[in-house]
């Protein structure tokens, strides 16, 4: 019999002790071009949205209405790191100030963060902890994680309209064979990861 699926709660939050607990998530690690995106989401314990999850487990049209719910009902802010920092930094520390950069956009701020994942960024001004899959365990979490992706995935769809070809209304830019052929054929934008493995080997066959 396989095990249950994991469903986040609000366990996590609840044993800080009823302070103000941000949720941290970023997406957009692993594709080719594009920002990193980060959000960070204080949940009102007596309004959360139902449905919330790990925002991978979950349809686009999930994700929209969620997002929505999320922001008419929570404390929230979105940060990204750019292609330029992602090259300069790497995409670890880049995604660590996105994360850094969502917290400290919050209008209200929090006095703890959860932090999806097993590093903290360096640099907070608040206590943290950080937590492995914590989209899948925590509702702040996942809350983050999806209004990150839903922002990443429309940043993505108007990139696509600057640079077509790739497919990344599609893909998001993740390396799927469309992207990856489109590459090959047309070589890489100004929105390309060019530290990135896959780009920097194709560079140096072109030379």
């Amino acid at each position: 019999m396989p095990p249950a699926r994991i469903t986040p709660d609000f366990s996590h939050e609840r044993a800080c002790g009823g302070i103000r607990v941000a949720g941290v998530d970023e997406v957009g690690r692993g594709p080719l071009a594009g920002p990193v995106t980060a959000a960070a989401v204080i949940l009102d314990p007596a309004n959360i949205p139902p449905g919330i999850n790990d925002s991978k487990r979950l349809s686009a049209a999930a994700r929209a209405r969620l997002a929505e719910a999320i922001k008419a009902s929570a404390t929230w802010a979105i940060a990204h790191a750019s292609v330029a920092e992602i090259d300069a930094l790497n995409i670890l520390q880049a995604s660590h100030l996105a994360m850094r950069r969502a917290l400290e956009a919050l209008d209200s701020p929090a006095d703890f963060a959860l932090i999806d994942g097993n590093r903290l960024p360096r640099g907070l001004t608040i206590p943290a902890q950080t937590l492995v899959k914590g989209d899948a365990h925590s509702l702040s979490i996942g809350a983050a994680s999806i209004i990150a992706k839903v922002e990443r995935d429309r940043i993505m769809c108007e990139l696509s309209l600057e640079s077509p070809g790739y497919g990344w209304e599609k893909n998001a830019g993740y390396p799927s064979l469309q992207h990856r052929q489109a590459l090959a054929r047309l070589g890489p934008t100004p929105h390309h990861r060019l530290s990135f493995a896959p780009l920097r080997k194709m560079l140096c066959e072109e030379h």
